[in-house]
């Protein structure tokens, strides 16, 4: 064969790796209360670099799923066809307990704990996350209705995955959707119009069009709709104790940019069976918490998206030469990996700590608690609003490599915007930083005290806390407050994530970190680190290490 066909200056295939060997996640498990998690954790993550479950992510994504809507002889089916690796990578996420089994654990840091197996588990492919967070998020919602939290929780709480349309309490294990977003209204769903109606024997009979539901296979949804008395959440079954079909039909999936091995439909109702959860005209109150438990979900996801990208482009620079030197050497580039190493940290620190915070609101710590509300929404906006410059900068430095899908950088490009879609986008997880700001003070008592457990250890971080303190007069302006929220939002999570590496982390990304997102000495873009900058070792913490 001619010698232009020999491959040179090519990196060699990253699998096997272990999504585990992240020293931020494992010193975060150890500090918190779940480091009795971490050989579980290690064996986990290097399942999830394997080539067998890394082929299982590019089939899943490859193949999505396909709406059938009637049968060969026209009745109505509303099913969804999934490719066999979904069902394997659900199969793992649920024997593993990322669903809702925390809720039944009684072990102390069993919420972080699965916090971690859901970062290492979602670099492996993250659409199939998608109905694990809701199945994780709909118990603390469910339990506003003790009679049906008695009957459903130990199935959503169940390490089975037992898929196909059954009646739910015949099965061994559930999954939860949500189904709230109507075209009408978006992030607004108390303009929502689906309209419930009572039967008389505790049911009601829910009408109307959700735009927006994922998961439409799951076993249960919560669901909001209008009754008499305003908007209520009710639980409604894909498949009626009977074993008839529930008169919710599946008009079409969504083709979405990205997350497309998960499904993602529009929903008619048409008098389909549904039971009340929580207070009559208070639905917006029982569905927030499931609402903030998936807003979790979306900050540890994107971390973990930003922590796969940066896995790519240590190990693609480290075998690839340009310009007489491997890609790694060169200053430039060893900026721009530095960079993207010390965001990613400070995104997975921050997801931690507001799991250890779920931890210990758990068990009866009312400032964690507070903490964690606040901590949701200010993390909710800027991590997630991250990610997607940070997959971008990520795949760049591939270059043309990562421009092409066999790469996988696309899938995370792609995926990243969705994080910081769902559950509210950039404008409402700002204002809802005001809402509990105003709301719960205490939230604000309980972030102030997490940022003075750093006080003194670095000026610039002291100098950025003084800013925010300073700023908080303002929110007595309504006006004023909404213009400003988005920088505030900003200002607060900066602060957070400073203090939170400043007292654990690597000492010298701990400056990097306060000299650029906090000193201001830091351009527009990834890759410009202050001069004086030790990136050595940045970069030694962030490599990728084999598996095993």
């Amino acid at each position: 064969m001619s010698t232009t066909h020999e491959v040179l200056n090519q990196a060699p295939p990253l699998t096997p790796f272990s999504a585990a060997d992240d020293p931020a996640l494992l010193e975060a498990l150890r500090r918190d209360g779940a480091g009795w998690g971490e050989e579980r954790i290690r064996e986990l993550g290097a399942l999830a670099g394997s080539d067998e479950v890394q082929e299982w992510a590019r089939a899943a994504e490859e193949h999505p799923p396909r709406l059938r809507t009637h049968d060969r002889f026209g009745h109505r089916i509303d099913e969804v066809e999934f490719h066999p690796a979904w069902h394997r990578l659900m199969t793992v996420a649920v024997e593993n307990g990322l669903h809702a089994a925390p809720w039944a654990e009684s072990r102390a840091g069993a919420h972080l704990f699965r916090a971690a197996q859901f970062y290492v588990w979602s670099q492996a492919e993250a659409g199939h996350g998608c109905p694990v967070s809701m199945t994780y998020a709909a118990v603390p919602a469910l339990r506003a209705q003790p009679e049906l939290a008695a009957v459903y929780e130990p199935l959503l709480a169940a390490r089975s995955y037992d898929y196909g349309l059954r009646p739910p309490l015949e099965k061994s294990g559930l999954i939860a959707g949500m189904s709230m977003t109507e075209k009408q209204g978006g992030s607004d769903v108390r303009a929502n119009t689906t309209q419930a109606v009572p039967a008389g024997d505790g049911t009601y009979r829910l009408t109307g069009h959700k735009w927006f539901t994922s998961a439409p296979m799951s076993d249960v949804f919560l669901v909001l709709a209008q009754t008499t008395e305003g908007l209520t959440c009710f639980l409604l079954p894909r498949v009626l104790p009977d074993g008839t079909r529930n008169a919710m039909h599946l008009q079409r999936l969504k083709d979405k940019l990205g997350n497309r091995s998960n499904a993602s439909s529009e929903i008619e109702y048409d008098g389909a069976v549904a039971w009340p959860v929580g207070e009559p005209g208070r639905g917006v109150r029982t569905i927030v918490e499931m609402v903030n438990v998936t807003r979790l979900d979306c900050v540890i996801g994107t971390a973990a998206g930003m922590r796969a990208g940066l896995r790519q482009a240590l190990h693609h620079t480290a075998h690839r030469r340009a310009f007489g030197a491997e890609l790694a050497d060169q200053p430039l580039m060893r900026n721009v990996l530095a960079d993207l190493a010390v965001e990613s940290e400070a995104a997975t620190l921050l997801a931690m700590r507001l799991a250890a915070a779920l931890d210990r609101s758990q068990a009866g710590d009312a400032s964690e608690a507070a903490l964690r509300r606040l901590g949701l929404a200010v993390g909710k906006y800027w991590v997630c609003k991250r990610g997607s410059a940070h997959a971008a900068e990520a795949l760049e430095c591939l270059g043309g490599n990562g421009y092409v899908e066999e790469s996988g950088m696309p899938r995370l490009y792609r995926e990243a915007p969705l994080l910081s879609i769902w559950e509210g986008s950039g404008n409402v997880a700002a204002l809802d930083v005001l809402r509990a700001l105003g709301k719960e003070p205490a939230g604000l008592d309980a972030l102030l005290a997490e940022l003075d457990a750093a006080a003194g250890a670095d000026r610039r971080l002291d100098a950025a806390v003084a800013q925010v303190r300073a700023a908080l007069p303002g929110l007595a302006d309504p006006a004023r407050a909404q213009l400003d929220a988005r920088r505030l939002a900003e200002r607060m999570a900066l602060v957070l994530q400073g203090s939170l590496l400043v007292r654990y982390s690597d000492p010298a990304v701990a400056d990097a970190f306060c000299a650029s997102r906090l000193g201001g000495d830091w351009g527009h873009a990834f890759g410009t680190l202050p001069a004086g900058t030790d990136l050595a070792p940045i970069l030694e913490r962030a490599r990728p290490k084999a598996a095993g």
